[in-house]
């Protein structure tokens, strides 16, 4: 019978040893931990960095990583982290540690080599399971068990756990869509219920970087409404059945999603997350898309807003509760829609004796108008005989 984490492909990665073997990994003095070794064990692939943890200090880490040729970088060595590449394979080594004290929002620890003490300190049981180089599970609070059902549970006291970190309710409730089937665990479901009037110290962004990771998973819907009845994310009902139509559907785009949770005011939503603007003109693209769609001003939908009008008329679909024929034959004349460029420029109004200036330019958005109504039809030379005579400058 195979073992999961000893045939685990990230684990028997030379790069991997190799940074095991730098910090004594024969001895089980490092370790990794975490998300990588969870997910291993859920069967779930697991993307990005293999977090690490090691009695060895900062120091000595960094030390033994350059003896080894492996780069390093003191990306949080006042809490104990250094990250480690060699090759394409990033590590991120942490000192075992214990908090000393904590606010919430910043703690103060030291260093140790207690590994049942740091396990104590870290959020959920299923986060503090620790892999040796040879592929031997390290399961100081019995937390394979939680992993292995897809249990999100918090280690100890889920209160003390959340005023240690309050960014915690919102991971509460992420992990518990992506791997526990949107099923809460009612002592962290009280918990965090509890705690929603004391987290306004947050940082915006990092509430923001957690949202839109729960935004992007495929089955979220129910946890929002979850969220929405505790007042940690408010929702209207309108609101929470367009997510749920839009889910049904197969959507899980996070800014289809902040289309529909932001509705007209996106930037109620930006100041509170702090969306960048990439994302924020994305948003508003799929919104803007939407409403043309719901008017069935679909080519419009189409010339205007490109790409974004696919999720547009997904987030249109969902908001309107359209039916598989009508979102079938719109999809179906949405995909047909071949825009051609506007025929028609500024210059080509100069030479018909406009002036330039506001007049010109709102004849170009009228005349666009007329194109977009013809389905595209209308050619340079039909498009400029319906130039408003009035329109030219004598």
């Amino acid at each position: 019978m195979s073992d999961p984490l000893r045939d685990a492909e990230w684990l028997n990665r030379p790069e991997v040893q190799a940074i095991f073997a730098a910090l004594d990994g024969d001895r089980r003095r490092t370790r990794a931990v975490g998300g990588v070794v969870r997910d291993t064990i859920m069967g779930r692939p697991h993307s990005g960095d293999i977090d690490m943890a090691t009695e060895l200090l900062p120091d000595e880490v960094m030390a033994r990583a350059k003896a080894a040729d492996i780069a390093c970088y003191p990306t949080g060595i006042d809490h104990g982290t250094v990250t480690l590449r060699l090759g394409e394979t990033l590590a991120e080594v942490t000192t075992l540690r214990r908090d000393v004290e904590t606010d919430g929002r910043h703690a103060v620890v030291a260093f140790g080599t207690d590994w049942v003490e740091d396990a104590g300190r870290r959020d959920f049981t299923l986060n503090a399971l620790y892999c040796a180089a040879d592929g031997t599970l390290y399961d100081p609070l019995n937390g394979v068990e939680d992993a292995r059902n897809g249990t999100i549970r918090f280690i100890g006291d889920p209160a003390r756990r959340i005023a240690e970190d309050g960014l915690r309710v919102y991971r509460f409730f992420r992990l518990s869509a992506s791997h526990g089937g949107e099923r809460l665990d009612p002592d962290g479901l009280t918990a965090c219920a509890a705690a929603v009037g004391q987290l306004a110290h947050l940082s915006r962004e990092r509430v923001g970087s957690e949202m839109l990771r729960m935004l992007a998973l495929p089955k979220i819907a129910l946890t929002l409404a979850v969220m929405s009845e505790i007042r940690l994310l408010p929702l209207g009902d309108a609101t929470q059945r367009a997510l749920v139509a839009y889910e049904s559907i197969g959507g899980q785009s996070p800014a289809t999603r902040l289309a529909l949770i932001g509705g007209d005011d996106l930037d109620a939503l930006q100041s509170a997350w702090r969306l960048s603007n990439e994302m924020l003109a994305t948003v508003r693209a799929i919104t803007r898309a939407a409403e043309l769609l719901s008017d069935d001003r679909t080519a419009e939908a189409a010339y205007r807003h490109g790409e974004q009008a696919v999720e547009g008329l997904a987030a249109a679909a969902s908001l309107n509760h359209w039916g598989p024929a009508r979102l079938a034959e719109t999809a179906r004349v949405l995909g047909a829609t071949v825009v051609p460029p506007f025929p028609v420029t500024g210059h080509d109004l100069a030479g018909l004796g406009m002036a330039p200036g506001p007049a010109l330019g709102q004849e170009l958005v009228r005349l666009e108008g007329a194109w977009i109504e013809s389905g595209f039809t209308l050619g340079k030379a039909e498009l400029l005989a319906l130039v408003n005579a009035g329109s030219k400058s004598r």
